[in-house]
């Protein structure tokens, strides 16, 4: 339509009918006269109308799935993580659990044998270094580290200081072959020389060959002139093994460490000798024997029949 005089005039003209329209049903209710028009209407429209919200619906309804289901996974991920760094914290609380224990461990031989030590945290081990059983540790000069120093844990000897630097030092293992230590056998005192062999037992050559050693027998460190580079009373092991005497002037036990060179974390290394050789005091205290439960059965007899009785009268 071209925008001329009349027609601005029909527009103004349309628009006045249609408020006039919309007054009249308003005020109508009802019963407004255009009610059948509108019915008319929705009649007609109706159809197309839902044909068309059909159409639309699913496609909104899609767009919100797509969406909801992208919060939803937000929402896993963040659960996920939330789960891993649960895991890890755990995991982080086991491990304190365990250092904690083995520092108590620690503290506890400290305390009976009366050495001053440096707490240590293992960092490396010797395959690093090309060693095969050494182990370097988190603590060195600057922490008042000196070479041959005795290295202990909370269940015995780990070895000795061989190489220190301002702030770590290489600890030769006990189960090294070039370890040795001289021993002492509990309660009978019988000397010896224990040396490493890897991962079986340490061999100990006793300086009596007719000593009387038995398999359950335990040993500590002898100790050295000045405490370097081993101080007395550190528990070693538990016989595991006696060779037959055979009249040589030594005798050959075999002890089982009691330390598991394997799970090595902390450890101390004694920066002060006792003033005392604490003897077997550091040692752990014998597991007592389970008795065995005996039962005894008694034998009642049993009454006799009423035909013997009989007879007997």
């Amino acid at each position: 339509m071209r925008d001329t005089r009349e027609s601005r005039l029909l527009l103004v003209l349309l628009i006045a009918i249609a408020f006039a329209l919309i007054t009249v049903d308003i005020r109508g209710g009802e019963d407004s006269p255009v009610d059948g028009a509108r019915r008319a209407a929705a009649t007609v429209f109706g159809p197309i109308e839902n044909g068309v919200s059909g159409a639309v619906d699913p496609i909104g309804n899609a767009v919100t799935a797509v969406r909801e289901s992208g919060d939803r996974h937000d929402r896993l991920a963040e659960l996920e993580r939330e789960n891993a760094a649960l895991k890890a914290e755990l995991g982080s609380d086991d491990r304190g659990r365990s250092r904690l224990k083995q520092l108590d461990k620690l503290l506890k031989v400290s305390g009976q044998g009366q050495y001053g030590i440096k707490g240590a945290q293992v960092i490396a081990i010797g395959a690093a270094q090309g060693f095969s059983w050494t182990i370097t540790i988190d603590a060195g000069s600057d922490d008042g580290i000196q070479r041959d120093m005795t290295v202990l844990n909370g269940d015995g000897l780990v070895g000795r200081v061989t190489t220190v630097g301002p702030n770590t030092a290489t600890v030769l293992l006990a189960s090294d072959p070039d370890f040795t230590v001289g021993t002492r056998m509990e309660g009978s005192d019988e000397l010896g020389f224990a040396a490493g062999q890897g991962d079986r037992p340490l061999r100990v050559e006793l300086l009596n060959g007719k000593a009387e050693i038995k398999k359950g027998d335990r040993l500590v460190t002898f100790g050295s002139q000045a405490d370097k580079p081993f101080v007395p009373g550190v528990p070693v092991g538990v016989v595991s093994r006696v060779d037959p005497s055979g009249g040589d002037l030594t005798r050959t036990v075999y002890v089982t460490p009691y330390v598991a060179f394997s799970k090595l974390d902390v450890v101390g290394v004694v920066v002060q000798a006792p003033g005392k050789d604490p003897r077997d005091t550091v040692l752990p205290k014998k597991p007592q024997p389970t008795p065995t439960p005996t039962v005894t059965v008694t034998v009642t007899p049993s009454a006799p029949a009423d035909g013997l009785n009989q007879q007997e009268q």
